[in-house]
């Protein structure tokens, strides 16, 4: 049976901000001018300034640490491997909400912002959004499931170690932007030194897409396979926000553009929007989960199976 699922599209009002009276703020991200809109803080639950990776504190030192594991050992052949064994989705079989409740276990290493379980900066996230955006329940949900992938910190889903699931994104098979945060720690990885992989375009071709560019692995593309091989209903945008959003060389400085094709282009537009509330949002003002728990339950009937693989 073919679902064909119609794409979102900024309605002319948005287009128009989107393109003339852009807001950009700390960390490069544009979204719409709108009045009354969510009001992007500026400093953390930490008191510094959001992703600063300079500020002196105990959690930089573990967010640095983060990243020299990271860049050393996420190499191309690596997320081949994992993206074929966790591509099986053989781990478990539950609801969308069942995963929104296990990640109260998780805390993200390598977010200098925040330190509470991750289902609160969900529901902020999807909470915010939905203030500024009623009519985009596609986009709501979104927000709500964007970050579930990092239950494979947990022991049911392999307990892989905290550099494999989290921290920011990058392509692998070509060379590594000076963008990416702690760049020098590149210099550790295997792939750095392989001349297949040293220029611009490395293996790939410029506009191939970025359905066709190998990304670092981690809880996002891993939630990406699982709600694409479930056969969601969410529209495309929604499935590239998922994947890409922590692929911050892309939309916080610009790199990597040249291997976008025209669809990556359009939904990057929507992943510049989802971006300020996924950053801006994290706070120690937490979400009452009981109470907004029902809209959620029904926006997860509406674009998904009540349960799926993982």
């Amino acid at each position: 049976m073919t679902i064909l699922i119609s794409q979102p599209e900024l309605s002319e009002d948005r287009k128009d901000n989107y393109d003339a009276k852009e807001l950009v703020l700390d960390g490069g991200f544009v979204v719409p001018n709108k009045t009354e809109a969510f009001d992007a803080p500026e400093i953390n639950s930490f008191g510094n300034s959001f992703r600063d990776y300079n500020a002196e504190s105990e959690r930089q030192k573990t967010v640095e640490e983060f990243y020299r594991q990271q860049h050393t050992n996420q190499t191309y052949d690596y997320v081949t491997k994992m993206r074929e064994e966790y591509g099986k989705l053989d781990k478990a079989v539950m609801s969308i909400w069942d995963c929104c409740e296990l990640l109260n276990d998780v805390v993200d290493d390598s977010d200098p912002d925040l330190d509470e379980p991750q289902i609160q900066h969900l529901l902020q996230s999807a909470e915010a959004i939905r203030k500024d955006y009623p009519d985009e329940d596609w986009l709501h949900l979104t927000a709500l499931i964007h970050d579930l992938g990092k239950v494979l910190l947990l022991p049911q889903f392999g307990q892989l170690p905290q550099w494999a699931v989290v921290g920011d994104t990058f392509p692998l098979g070509c060379a590594f932007d000076e963008s990416n945060v702690h760049h020098k720690y590149f210099k550790n990885n295997p792939d750095f030194k392989n001349p297949d992989y040293s220029s611009k375009n490395g293996i790939y071709k410029e506009g191939c897409g970025l359905d066709n560019v190998v990304i670092s692995w981690g809880h996002d593309d891993y939630m990406y396979l699982v709600a694409k091989e479930n056969g969601t209903t969410l529209p495309h945008a929604a499935l590239f926000i998922i994947r890409y959003h922590s692929l911050y060389p892309l939309h916080k400085a610009g790199a990597y553009k040249h291997l976008m094709n025209k669809e990556d282009e359009e939904d990057l537009k929507w992943l510049n929007i989802f971006n300020k509330y996924d950053l801006y949002s994290k706070s120690k003002v937490l979400v009452d989960v009981d109470e907004v728990k029902p809209y959620y339950q029904s926006l997860i009937k509406k674009y998904f199976t009540e349960t799926l693989r993982w």
